[in-house]
C-alpha cells in the first residue's frame, strides 16, 4: 500500500469516527426527548383515566347486579 492510500485510510477512519460521534449524540438526544414526551403523555393519560373512567373491577360489579 502506498503512502497516498495509507493517508486516505487514516482520513476515512477519522471522518467515520466523527460521524459516529455525531450520530450517537443525535440519537441519545432524541431518546431523551422521546422519553420525556412519553412520560408526560402517560401522566396525562393516567389523570384522564382517574377522572373520567371507572376501574375495571367496578364495571364488572355493575354487570353482575343487572
Amino acid at each position: 500500500m502506498n503512502k497516498f492510500m495509507k493517508t486516505q485510510k487514516q482520513i476515512e477512519k477519522s471522518v467515520v469516527s466523527g460521524y459516529k460521534k455525531i450520530e450517537n449524540s443525535v440519537v441519545s438526544g432524541y431518546k431523551k426527548i422521546e422519553d420525556g414526551v412519553v412520560s408526560g403523555y402517560k401522566k396525562i393519560e393516567d389523570k384522564f383515566v382517574e377522572a373520567f373512567l371507572t376501574p375495571d373491577s367496578d364495571s364488572s360489579e355493575e354487570e353482575t347486579q343487572d
